[in-house]
């Protein structure tokens, strides 16, 4: 049954690469029912976000009108980079089905292992300057946030 979700994505990948996008591909399925597909769009929407399990999860929500995608499974050609993972558990996916991996990526010119490995690091020794200045107004909007009764986390 997997494999039938992530042989889908790889033809979804397949077919987006003759198409002038990237090699990637993912499905959302919930109770064996196709919800979204998504294909890697960067290079043909000049979008750095716009990655294949990105779009799927775009499409799953609108269709569901919802942006927890609880009960749904992503099946994706490859293992999701860092930003596609924080999106999936951001969507609060139960569970994730990839074929290559991160060294498979990497292989063909993909430096995902890079982001894995600044993330580990400490803010100041990350190699993209960040710099934190404290703004009460920030806080303030924080505060405000906790303040509301009916604030709907997510």
């Amino acid at each position: 049954m997997h494999s039938k979700y992530l042989k889908l994505a790889a033809r979804i990948a397949g077919n987006n690469i003759e198409n002038g996008g990237g090699p990637f591909g993912a499905v959302i399925v919930r109770d064996g029912e196709i919800i979204s597909e998504g294909a890697n769009k960067v290079r043909t929407e000049n979008d750095p976000t716009a990655h294949a399990e990105i779009e799927a999860i775009r499409l799953a929500a609108g269709k569901l009108k919802s942006f927890d995608l609880s009960g749904c499974t992503l099946y994706a050609t490859c293992e999701p980079c860092p930003m596609c993972l924080g999106a999936i558990y951001w969507a609060r996916i139960d569970e994730v089905y990839f074929a290559s991996d991160r060294k498979d990526a990497s292989e063909a010119g993909f430096d995902d292992e890079f982001i894995y490995d600044e993330l580990s690091k400490s803010p100041g020794k990350r190699k993209l300057k960040m710099n934190r200045i404290e703004l009460s107004e920030a806080k303030a909007v924080l505060d405000k946030w906790k303040s509301m009764e009916e604030r709907g986390m997510y």
